[in-house]
């Protein structure tokens, strides 16, 4: 159930970004709201998280699936460039997820 709640956080994030990017600087009301609320739940969610999780693969998994899904959200959605240098960093940020579950962040 930890897992799954992390991973309702880390959707929560995503939504949360995504909608600061159609917010225009929180000049538009609605994705402004969605923002708030986005970044709100999944705040509160994480908390959740750490009551039975290790910090350090609470927050190795939240920042890193969250950072690649927001940078995957912009290049395939939002018109962002999908460089080589881009591909390279996400699947570095996946691997070093990956590392911190096998043994780095227990």
């Amino acid at each position: 159930m930890p897992y799954v709640i992390l991973g309702a956080a880390i959707l929560a994030e995503v939504l949360g970004t995504t909608s600061m990017k159609y917010s225009e600087g929180f000049s538009k009301l609605w994705p402004s709201l969605g923002s708030a609320a986005g970044y709100l739940i999944a705040f509160a969610l994480l908390a959740q998280a750490l009551k039975t999780m290790p910090v350090g693969t609470v927050y190795a998994i939240w920042a890193g699936i969250g950072t690649a899904a927001v940078a995957a959200i912009g290049m395939v959605f939002l018109g962002e460039a999908a460089t080589a240098a881009k591909m390279i960093g996400l699947l570095l940020v996946i691997a070093g997820v990956i590392v911190l579950n096998l043994g780095g962040a227990h």
